[in-house]
């Protein structure tokens, strides 16, 4: 609780001082970005980033309740907010909010998964799906908060996301923890409550071409990165962490003619070889 009590503290300081940091015109956003593309001005880009954070701040506190500090998913989330910046495009006409928006949720989303990883959350697409729309779904459902889901509630999200009853169960059961009021103020000295600050969830135009892109790029470049390994680790690594229904460490033993453990010695080396080109690339 102390802990928790801190960060909010930290949070508080954090929203009251990037205030003073002024929303940007259509036509100043324009220049500014054209500034930074042709010109590469530190001034320029600063000036994006810095007029956003409020907005990584929103998109954050959305992804409360996972068990981690809201000023940790805040940082993971202007990282977000620069990729978004060094990639933005004036000339195809979009506001660079809407265009953020996808790397901010995307760089709090992996943060949150890799955080999460210990326990085994998000192995397959199916899980990351369940895992980010549980809550939502228990609240539309209506669904008595911090006690376990009813049977029926049980087999709706099942049907609904493409899962066993057993995942919605055992994710049910990790992701139950005491989450705070949104109706909650933040601090005296913001005057507003922590749901002022949650963003519209639904799609547009703008939004789905920036999530296509961003797909599209990780998709080139997780193709790249496949190409630093050779036959075999590649296949295994794909049969053991990019399947919708992974391989056993034993059925891969037995169709190379190893031992279990160095099919898993296999795996984790060329997952690491894949991370190490995918951050150097990122840099």
């Amino acid at each position: 609780m102390a802990r928790y009590t801190e960060d909010m503290k930290a949070v508080q300081q954090y929203i009251n001082s990037i205030q003073q940091y002024a929303t940007l015109s259509f036509e100043e956003e324009q220049d500014l970005a054209r500034r930074w593309l042709e010109k590469k001005e530190r001034k320029a880009a600063h000036r994006l980033i810095n007029s956003h954070l409020r907005l990584v701040v929103k998109v954050a506190i959305g992804f409360r309740g996972y068990g981690l500090p809201l000023s940790e998913l805040i940082q993971e989330g202007n990282i977000g907010l620069m990729h978004a910046v060094t990639r933005f495009d004036p000339d195809k006409g979009f506001r660079l909010s809407t265009y953020a928006m996808w790397w901010i949720k995307a760089s709090i989303q992996e943060y949150i998964l890799h955080s999460w990883s210990l326990v085994k959350i998000g192995t397959t697409a199916a899980q990351k799906k369940l895992f980010f729309n549980l809550r939502k779904l228990r609240n539309r459902l209506r669904e008595v908060e911090n006690e376990a889901l009813s049977e029926e509630a049980i087999e709706i999200i099942a049907h609904e996301l493409g899962v066993k009853t057993e995942e919605v169960i055992g994710m049910d059961q990790r992701m139950m923890s005491g989450d705070q009021s949104l109706n909650a103020m933040i601090s005296a000295d913001v005057g507003s409550e922590w749901m002022d600050w949650l963003v519209e969830e639904r799609p547009n135009q703008e939004e789905s071409y920036s999530e296509t892109e961003i797909f599209s790029m990780r998709h080139a470049s997780l193709k790249e990165a496949l190409t630093q390994l050779d036959e075999r680790e590649r296949d295994i690594l794909i049969a053991r962490r990019l399947r919708e229904e992974v391989i056993t460490l034993e059925d891969l033993s037995h169709r190379y003619g190893i031992s279990r453990e160095r099919v898993r010695q296999l795996e984790v080396r060329a997952f690491n070889k894949i991370r190490k080109f995918m951050v150097k690339k990122a840099a």
